[in-house]
């Protein structure tokens, strides 16, 4: 394994000048719940009263798989970090083309909108903010995104993976990118479950990592040109049990969206 890929263990707390600097090196850090509580400016508590908005979400119509596995919401909010704002944008689909999603790429998916609860949560919109910083501390030049102007286009995912049937995938488009600049990949409950490790490749070279988020509210965090990333499927441990995870897309010069007719 190359010194610029070590093993994911090596930064679980980091305030964010750390955290960005190691991402800038290695294309990817692993942080404990106690640094991302850290670095979002939150008592861990706050954090830990958004686990309720995991209970109600709908199911994702959109698999393409037939499953029944995942259910999801979906919202959308402009950050500007030159001067200090965060903005939750008009409900849209989502989109992405299907060079960076094979499976559900080049279709228009419009999930339920992220509740009340979630989306004027202080604590949320605190730790969105905190990771743009930290993700605009990490910026660089890129061949294959738009260039970084102060501005992210931030896309919010709560997922929940459940063994209905009994697998479910998180991730049933297999290894990949999401085309947008960074990726964070929150955890924030896994009940009754085997499997669902976690998997960092470089994007172009032979190395990567593997490794299992089980520490309620730890996070991933992914330069997501440099890597690709993918989590195996999730097998029940005794009664049906599931996977809660919030994945944050961060994005310069503007939403995903689809090619002008």
């Amino acid at each position: 394994m190359s010194a610029t890929f070590p093993h994911p263990d090596a930064l679980q707390r980091a305030d964010s000048p750390l955290a960005a600097s190691r991402l800038r090196e290695q294309g990817f850090v692993r942080l404990s719940a106690a640094a991302l509580a850290e670095i979002a400016g939150t008592p861990p508590e706050a954090l830990h009263a958004l686990d309720a908005c995991w209970r109600d979400l709908p199911p994702d119509e959109h698999l393409k798989d037939g499953g029944r596995y995942r259910r999801r919401r979906h919202g959308s909010l402009v950050q500007d970090t030159r001067a200090g704002r965060l903005e939750t944008v008009p409900h849209r689909p989502h989109w992405q083309p299907t060079t960076y999603n094979a499976l559900h790429g080049g279709m228009l998916r419009d999930f339920a909108p992220l509740d009340d609860a979630m989306a004027a949560s202080p604590a949320f919109l605190a730790l969105v903010a905190r990771l743009g910083e930290v993700f605009a501390a990490a910026a660089h030049d890129t061949s294959t995104e738009p260039a970084f102007d102060g501005r992210w286009f931030i896309e919010a995912h709560p997922f929940r993976i459940d063994t209905t049937g009994g697998v479910g995938r998180p991730t049933p488009e297999g290894a990949h990118r999401d085309g947008v600049n960074f990726v964070a990949v929150l955890l924030v409950d896994r009940h009754g479950v085997r499997g669902g490790e976690t998997r960092v490749f470089e994007a172009e070279g032979p190395h990567g990592v593997r490794f299992t988020l089980d520490e309620p509210w730890s996070a991933l965090l992914l330069d997501d040109p440099r890597v690709v990333h993918e989590s195996t499927p999730i097998q029940p441990d005794g009664d049906r049990g599931w996977r809660d995870t919030l994945v944050l897309t961060y994005r310069a010069g503007g939403f995903q969206d689809p090619p002008s007719a």
